[in-house]
């Protein structure tokens, strides 16, 4: 995400883009490229975006601190926003925090038409308006949530169906002819595969996260009552209840 938003950006701004690994800079597109804090200084950014992995999101704000202007605007992209509100609160910066929803594994980047980008309603008001200005050029569709609201979204949405791919494929057998069903749980399943473990694992360490398992439990439960007793009537009521639950 770090490279596609310095791509975008770079466009209409002056964008340089730091890594402590120095590989990942080869194939940055119309960009500075740093590798020393002090050059990071020397730039004296207006907007810093962190877009390291979730586990070290913190530890890299804190890192860059000492470098950057008093009146730097700080931002995430960070998918679970546990800790961040306290860091900004301590902080000393304006922020702006958003979550653009969409990955370069599932989504197309040339058509986002259809993908959503979260902006937190909290951060600094031209933060704000920065984000979303830069994500309505991307044809994103928008929402505003708080940071509590944001986990607690993210948790329904996202951990909900790492948690139950996870389970398929911790069970699934390779299949000699499989199904049409199969094979398309089988590529979501080998696309969330290939995230990063640490996304993963924030995902899933969301707070809010054991609240949404506690339902698949509850209602994976119920559905094996109801296989148990081959009970015709409350098979199409789940069925039922589902397909109400998909409009």
């Amino acid at each position: 995400m770090g490279s596609f938003l310095c791509d975008v950006l770079s466009i209409e701004h002056e964008v340089a883009i730091y890594d402590t690994n120095i590989e990942r800079l080869r194939f940055t597109f119309n960009a500075l490229r740093f590798t020393t804090m002090d050059e990071i200084r020397e730039f004296a950014p207006e907007v810093l975006i962190n877009a390291v992995t979730v586990k070290y999101t913190i530890s890299a704000f804190e890192s860059v601190l000492p470098y950057l202007p008093e009146k730097c605007l700080l931002s995430d992209i960070a998918s679970v926003k546990t800790g961040l509100p306290e860091f900004y609160k301590e902080c000393g910066h304006p922020f702006v925090s958003s979550h653009p929803m969409f990955g370069p594994t599932f989504a197309s980047l040339s058509n986002l038409s259809s993908e959503n980008a979260i902006i937190i309603s909290e951060g600094d008001y031209m933060g704000r308006v920065f984000f979303r200005d830069l994500y309505n050029k991307l044809h994103l569709n928008i929402r505003e949530y708080t940071f509590a609201e944001h986990d607690e979204t993210i948790a329904y949405s996202l951990s909900i169906p790492f948690a139950s791919t996870l389970v398929f494929a911790g069970v699934m057998k390779h299949q000699d002819a499989p199904g049409t069903t199969y094979k398309r749980h089988m590529a979501i399943a080998q696309g969330l595969m290939s995230e990063d473990d640490y996304l993963l694992q924030e995902i899933l360490f969301n707070p809010h996260t054991n609240k949404q398992l506690d339902l698949i439990k509850e209602k994976l439960t119920h559905l094996q009552e109801i296989i148990d007793a081959k009970d015709s009537e409350a098979m199409k009521a789940f069925l039922e209840e589902v397909r109400n639950n998909l409009k």
